[in-house]
């Protein structure tokens, strides 16, 4: 019976599971965003029967030695979730504009950026500046994967001159920011979209309120890392509820500088 309903983390209210799945995953008491996998992702967001994955084959080493711990953490979560790494990428129609896609998974090592995770991304966007089309890029991630060090962290200068090709082609990068998007994905890419949207109350943010309280000894005003709060403050362009989501972006692709291919 327990399978049957849901525990909603923000209202704390009791919801039938099939009801929300039927909502896309948004509490229909108080609209909370529950967090998508990768392949529900692709589906609410590309025209159906469109996406073909690219670099399907490409999963993550040990770069750093750590050993067993850290193989058997992603063979477990590639169990869990179906995926090779945190991030899926392919081209797709959305709205029937061509597009390259990216979708990153929060259940996959809290999506985590580590080195395959950059070079996927860094190759879709490549493929799009070959075949000139316009990226899409949907974020969910705890930032870069500290099981790989420095090599995680070179992924954010490695993306982020990927990003700066697609803008140098002409081509439109629009990023869509879900809870959370945070550390170095937030510091590098997620950050680098001609328009930027984010879902309702998304966590936002390069480390956590603790730590900047601690650091500057001062409060943080209520919700300061929350997507509504990046919007007054002029760092995201729209905040889009998940059922108008792929209605918003296919208009924007229409209407960007990649244009109808």
């Amino acid at each position: 019976m327990e399978d049957l309903w849901e525990k909603c983390p923000q209202c704390k209210e009791v919801v039938y599971r099939k009801a929300l799945e039927e909502n896309l995953k948004v509490c229909p008491k108080c609209k909370h965003h529950f967090r998508l996998t990768a392949a529900e992702r692709i589906a609410l967001t590309a025209d159906e029967m469109t996406f073909k994955e690219l670099d399907p084959f490409l999963s993550p080493g040990d770069p750093l030695g750590i050993g067993k711990s850290y193989t058997e953490k992603c063979l477990e979560d590639e169990k869990k979730t179906g995926l090779k790494e945190a991030v899926l990428t392919g081209t797709a129609k959305i709205g029937g504009v061509s597009a390259v896609l990216g979708v990153m998974d929060f259940h996959y090592r809290g999506g985590s950026m580590g080195s395959v995770v950059g070079e996927k991304i860094t190759r879709a966007i490549e493929a799009a500046v070959e075949s000139q089309k316009p990226v899409v890029m949907i974020t969910a991630s705890g930032g870069a994967r500290m099981q790989e060090g420095t090599l995680s962290l070179m992924q954010m200068a490695k993306t982020s001159a990927a990003v700066a090709k697609l803008n140098e082609a002409g081509l439109m990068y629009l990023c869509v920011l879900t809870d959370p998007t945070t550390a170095g994905v937030a510091a590098s890419f997620a950050s680098l979209g001609d328009v930027i949207l984010a879902e309702p109350r998304a966590l936002i943010g390069f480390t956590g309120q603790r730590v900047i309280e601690e650091t500057i000894r001062q409060k943080l005003p209520p919700g300061f890392q929350l997507s509504e709060f990046f919007l007054t403050h002029g760092m995201i362009d729209l905040i889009v509820e998940r059922r108008l989501l792929k209605e918003t972006v296919a208009r924007l692709l229409q209407y960007g500088k990649g244009g109808l291919s």
